[in-house]
């Protein structure tokens, strides 16, 4: 958030990372999910201008997460499942509303 709009400057390398850690579950409390979901929120509302090309990316790792976090059955506690839902759908709702409602589409 210090960087502010400046982020935009490191969006290709910070969209990897935040890609590899979305994939990828680290045990039952999510800690890393979790932190690289909230930077994620971060990111589009600082760089929103960006976000629309980076759209089709975002929307398929955010819909893998959401699918992986409702099917998996593992020791995941509750509360960090709805955590985790959450958090991906405030970043869903916030790349609808930088791209004016594509994400709809």
């Amino acid at each position: 958030s210090r960087l502010g709009i400046l982020i935009v400057r490191h969006l290709k390398r910070l969209e990897r990372v935040i890609l590899g850690y979305l994939e990828v579950s680290d045990g039952p409390e999510e800690e890393a999910r979790l932190a690289i979901l909230e930077t994620l929120q971060c990111t589009i509302e600082h760089a929103w201008p960006r976000m629309p090309c980076r759209l089709p990316v975002l929307l398929k790792a955010l819909l893998r997460l959401l699918w992986d976090v409702h099917t998996e059955r593992g020791p995941t506690p509750e509360p960090v499942r709805a955590a985790l839902l959450h958090r991906a759908t405030q970043c869903l709702i916030l790349l609808d509303h930088c791209s004016q409602g594509q994400l709809k589409v």
